[in-house]
């Protein structure tokens, strides 16, 4: 070889790596021109820009600040008032111990996967509820629709809770507390005790009068109660300020809203286990009882409660994982909230019967001493004989277990007599196994307790405070579930947006703050969401697993978390949950139709609770409550399948999704082929660059895009991204 020859092959070289350049900087400039073409946003990878039809300005999706925010987000909308005055009691009602098994197990089969399922679309998609379900499957947009209409109607009444929560807080900075006595009345004559309060019990009598000042009836609104009406708009005040700005502004609120709640609920417990008899609540409530546990009520109510304290259907789940960034870990978002909100109704359980153990206790030692005094009458009068008590029983001094040895000696030696000598039996049991939820636990049972506390204002301070944060974070993804897919949807200001949803839901709100309103917010609770929200959940399972298809899932979840999720979820989404959802809903259908459409009223003169059938029109409203819930499924797949509305307006139809943005076009109805998204023709528009790609109508089929992958979306034009694996999300 020449001595020069490897200078001859340097130059070869030189000029093969000149050309690999050039060839790159060709590429370069063609994916250059490419991103700056009319069909591309430039690719931001922690920000989404929705680039709407006519307009140059770009406007930022917003983000939560951290990872922290959002989680905390999704436990303080899953947890909620359900958690503290619903689970314990379901808890004591169906085995105690035992009932945690079947709800466990129902966690882990139909919770955590629909859970992870909802997650998952809502932070693939990057939209609200209306625009996940639009894309997946446009014949099931009516889907989004129905959360909308199904969170405004629980968001009219829980906010009402809410209202009543501020009223029981603000009132509770006085000693001592305003329902610790019954008050008295004053004739010409003497000063005599409430009849009402005196008939029931102090706290009672100021839930029913005091508070909520209620009628006999549904059908006897007796006008409005203006202390409700005030802490009513007080409480819509509070939700719109948090939500104006979206999760700006509530994403903030939430290190309080869902932190504070745990605070109140470990100095509750603490505080619990120091006081009298809160050992035996804790017993009791936890001592399984098995054979009741094989009940099929028990795992329906089981899975009821599972269903609802996630927050599967409402939207506000897709609403808060559509701010994620794609590439979040949302399977362990999915079991870590799962498992939260679990240990959290757990913890209010033990402080809800720590603190009930405690009432149990003193309610047992009144009994016991009112007894004993009917006994000493008894001696004194010879009804009974001195020989029958036991020479070391005291009666100054009884305790509870010298009391029920007395008890059951007398009931053997006069047995025939027994009834007619009026001695109870003093049971702490008897007093537990009262099962108490719902107000009738937060505003009566958990009250009393209160005002045996010592510095009972402060506890009673902390836990209306404790039951207005857990209604709030509920309350924010219940709205949000409204608000963020009416504005991905039809691009309207969010701050407008939330100030007329709030203005009309208040308005609207106003019936449950009648003196028969506690009766609407009944009536709201038990057939506005059940049936409605299941239907909901069986739908978006069928639309991912049948429609869009489960493999092609599980394929955009690897590309999306960056690796395989179990098989597990596979079988979960496609068999298990779908069966057990159907069992569900055919359940509660059987129950409802089997319970007579009714509520319990308050009877003034009896100063007792009645049941009361609906009238005609109640039975009305509710049955027009479950049908105006699920009405948009059957409206939009008629719609679209008749394709009854003509989408060249820039409505659901003509919108372009693409990692979570969005771009609306006009859409040619007369099928023109040469038309596409600006509606040039092929000699009016720059030749496509490499690896453009665009899905368009095809000659004759004017209501079904077709897209390469087979699957079919009215309107939706997709463009093939380099940078984007080939998905159907």
């Amino acid at each position: 070889m020449p001595k020069n020859s490897k200078v001859v092959k340097r130059e070869l070289d030189d000029e093969v790596i000149e050309s690999v350049k050039d060839l790159l900087s060709n590429e370069d400039s063609s994916e250059d021109a490419f991103k700056k073409s009319e069909l591309m946003v430039d690719d931001q990878e922690e920000k989404d820009v929705d680039v709407e039809e006519g307009s140059d300005v770009e406007d930022e999706r917003p983000a939560w600040n951290s990872k922290l925010q959002y989680i905390l987000a999704q436990v303080g909308f899953s947890v909620g008032l359900g958690n503290v005055w619903r689970f314990p009691y379901l808890c004591q009602k169906n085995g105690g111990g035992a009932y945690l098994v079947p709800y466990l197990i129902l966690l882990l089969i139909v919770g955590i996967p629909l859970f992870f399922l909802e997650l998952a679309v809502g932070q693939r998609i990057r939209r609200g509820s209306i625009g996940v379900w639009n894309y997946i499957s446009p014949k099931l947009g009516g889907i989004g629709f129905a959360s909308c209409v199904v969170c405004f109607f629980v968001a009219l009444y829980y906010n009402v809770i809410i209202g009543w929560s501020l009223f029981y807080f603000s009132q509770s900075f006085q000693h001592p507390l305003p329902w610790d006595q019954c008050p008295l009345v004053k004739n010409t004559s003497h000063t005599f005790v409430e009849p009402e309060c005196e008939k029931s019990s102090a706290t009672t009598y100021y839930w029913y009068r005091e508070a909520l000042n209620i009628s006999s009836s549904l059908s006897e609104s007796g006008g409005l109660n203006w202390k409700m009406t005030i802490c009513l708009l007080a409480a819509w005040v509070m939700v719109c300020l948090a939500m104006i700005k979206g999760i700006q502004s509530s994403g903030k609120i939430m290190y309080f809203s869902s932190l504070f709640p745990y605070v109140v609920l470990l100095c509750f417990l603490i505080r619990g286990l120091l006081l009298k008899g809160s050992v035996d609540g804790i017993f009791h409530m936890f001592t399984p009882k098995l054979e009741i546990m094989l009940e099929p009520k028990v795992w329906r109510e089981a899975a009821t409660q599972v269903f609802f304290a996630l927050g599967l259907g409402f939207g506000g789940v897709i609403a808060f994982s559509s701010y994620n960034k794609r590439d979040n870990n949302c399977h362990f978002d999915a079991v870590l909230v799962a498992f939260i909100n679990f240990f959290t109704s757990v913890l209010a359980t033990l402080v809800v019967f720590a603190v009930l153990g405690f009432k149990a206790n003193i309610i047992n030692e009144k009994c016991v001493i009112q007894n004993s005094e009917k006994i000493l009458k008894l001696l004194k009068v010879g009804n009974l004989s001195q020989d029958i008590i036991p020479h070391h029983i005291n009666f100054s001094s009884i305790t509870a277990e010298d009391y029920n040895l007395v008890y059951d000696i007398i009931q053997k030696v006069k047995e025939e007599e027994f009834d007619s000598l009026g001695l109870k039996s003093c049971q702490i049991e008897d007093e537990l196994n009262k099962a108490v939820q719902g107000t009738g636990l937060a505003f009566i049972a958990f009250t009393e307790a209160m005002t045996h506390f010592p510095a009972s204002p402060f506890w009673s301070v902390m836990f209306f405070l404790m039951l207005v944060n857990l209604g709030l974070g509920s309350m924010f993804g219940t709205i949000e579930g409204i608000i963020t897919p009416i504005v991905d949807t039809f691009k309207v200001r969010k701050e407008i947006l939330t100030v007329i949803c709030c203005l009309v839901a208040f308005f609207i709100g106003l019936i449950f703050v009648q003196r028969s309103g506690n009766y609407f917010v009944t009536m709201f609770d038990d057939y506005s969401a059940t049936l409605p929200l299941l239907i909901v959940v069986i739908l978006e399972n069928i639309a991912v697993t049948r429609i869009y298809g489960i493999d092609k899932f599980m394929e955009d979840l690897k590309d999306m978390l960056g690796f395989s999720p179990s098989q597990y979820y596979y079988y979960m989404w496609k068999y298990v949950s779908p069966l057990v959802l159907l069992c569900l809903l055919v359940a509660s259908v059987v129950q409802m139709g089997l319970s007579p459409p009714g509520y319990n009223a308050w009877i003034e003169e009896t100063a007792t609770e009645e049941f009361h059938s609906y009238p005609t029109w109640g039975t009305i409203v509710c049955i027009s409550l479950m049908v105006l819930a699920i009405l948009p499924v059957p409206i939009v797949f008629l719609v679209r399948r008749c394709n009854l509305i003509d989408d060249s307006s820039g409505s659901l139809a003509s919108v372009s999704y693409k990692r979570g943005r969005i771009i609306k076009e006009p859409v040619n109805l007369e099928g023109d082929n040469t038309s596409l998204i600006n509606g040039k023709n092929p000699s009016e528009m720059p030749s496509p660059n490499f690896g453009k790609n665009i899905y368009r109508k095809q000659t004759g089929s004017p209501t079904l895009d077709t897209a390469p992958n087979g699957r079919y979306g009215i309107g939706y034009l997709m463009a093939d991204m380099p940078d984007m694996p080939e998905s159907d999300l």
